[in-house]
């Protein structure tokens, strides 16, 4: 594999400023600035409709912005696009493989689309094939694989001309837990190989496990660095509550000022409040007794990547209702 620069490299794998994709009805994607570094899984973590498949397409060169510059590996894109597309490889969100042929053939196929040699080919499928366990699969049609044994194939696809870049949209999310774990350690495995790999997801463990990500909501960046950091930087404080009557607990606390959110797991609460209190914790758990309310445990915890994500969209949405 041609390795890219080091990760210590000023100049990133991917640079984009003003980044804005107008649809006319919609705009997909507006004023996104981002910075990938090399040799690292950067997530794109947001629900659907948040702009993180317009964005892939932008930067491997599929779909021209409205505006924004975008720089790949050190070429322009669109306008280098072409020369971009032998160096990323792309893995969509569903499975793009032809489901009536084998897996032997579709891997052949791949190989000759990316043009590898026959020399080239008879190294490298062999060793895809090894590596992501297809085996015992090579005769069998796609199309009747299993969703996680489609998305080992995808990938041995997308890796067979060992890009430096790739591109991964909601790949995870057809395959059970078990699988989903495997195919993480897998980017683990490619990045130490000198691979940079760009997911999107909307699954929030998946997410805590990149080295960086960025997060996007309705087409906008609303943070982005390492999960550690998104925690810290946090503008509220967290708090766990427990209680035997948790739907009445939660009803209670949203009537409360400087709740911002509740969300309920079990009998347990995961309550935002300002974070211009002191001692959350404590003055919560008096306003909940002087209530007469149940209250088992009451405690400030770190804060999760979900609660990042709430904390920051009710904060722009905060900031649109100011601005209207």
């Amino acid at each position: 594999m041609n390795r890219p620069p080091d990760s210590t490299d000023p100049a990133p794998a991917i640079r984009a400023r003003g980044l804005t994709k107008d649809f006319g009805h919609v705009v997909a994607v507006r004023d996104l600035d981002l910075d990938v570094p090399y040799r690292r899984i950067y997530g794109f973590l947001g629900p659907n409709g948040s702009g993180k498949s317009t964005c892939i397409r932008m930067l491997c060169g599929l779909l021209t912005p409205t505006n924004g510059d975008i720089n790949v590996l050190g070429l322009e894109i669109p306008r280098q696009a072409e020369a971009l597309r032998r160096k990323v490889g792309y893995m969509t969100q569903k499975f793009s493989l032809f489901e009536d042929l084998t897996v032997q053939e579709n891997l052949a196929f791949i190989a000759n689309i990316y043009t590898l040699t026959r020399e080239e080919q008879k190294a490298r499928i062999p060793a895809n094939v090894d590596r992501y366990e297809l085996d015992h699969l090579l005769k069998q049609r796609a199309g009747t694989l299993s969703g996680g044994q489609k998305q080992r194939l995808a990938l041995a696809a997308a890796t067979l001309h060992r890009p430096e870049l790739l591109f991964l949209d909601e790949p995870t999310s057809a395959v059970d837990p078990e699988n989903r774990r495997a195919f993480w350690e897998s980017l683990f495995d490619l990045v130490d190989e000198g691979t940079t790999i760009l997911v999107s997801t909307h699954y929030m463990d998946e997410a805590e496990r990149c080295h960086e990500l960025a997060i996007l909501d309705l087409g906008e960046l609303v943070a982005a660095g390492t999960p550690d950091a998104l925690a810290a930087g946090i503008d509220a404080s967290v708090l766990v509550v427990e209680s035997a009557d948790p739907r009445r607990m939660a009803r209670f606390l949203e009537t409360q000022g400087f709740v911002r959110s509740t969300a309920q797991i079990g009998n347990t609460l995961r309550v935002m409040v300002d974070s211009k209190i002191e001692k959350p914790a404590e003055l919560t758990g008096r306003i909940i007794s002087d209530a007469g309310l149940p209250l088992a445990r009451c405690e400030e915890v770190r804060p999760s990547l979900e609660d990042v994500f709430v904390a920051a969209t009710q904060a722009r949405k905060a900031s649109r209702r100011r601005a209207a």
